[in-house]
């Protein structure tokens, strides 16, 4: 989420986890929204703290879709999803009772 304005630390993004089973929400402040600062703070924070999830489901942002995350998620044998976006389309014309 982001950008805000910078804290005193610098950090203007915040890195949003949520655990799927117990909807444990984890928000983590990050001076960048990048893939750097993801693999980072994946690697130092979520992991060690909740360890190895069997999948991460992302929103596919850009730190997310790139060559160096999907290799860390590779490494640990974590299977990466990236949900479809959700497109509504019209069904047709609903009919009024009185139509023939």
């Amino acid at each position: 989420m982001g950008p805000f304005k910078p804290s005193s630390n610098g950090h203007n993004y915040i890195l949003v986890a949520v655990d799927y089973v117990s909807k444990w929400i984890e928000a983590i402040p990050c001076p960048a929204c990048d893939a750097k600062v993801v693999i980072k703070l994946f690697r130092t924070i979520i992991f060690p703290r909740y360890g190895i999830p069997r999948v991460v489901i992302s929103d596919g942002g850009s730190h997310f879709i790139n060559k160096v995350f999907e290799k860390l998620m590779k490494s640990y044998g974590v299977k990466h999803k990236v949900p479809r976006p959700i497109t509504l389309k019209p069904v047709g014309k609903l009919k009024s009772p009185t139509d023939r």
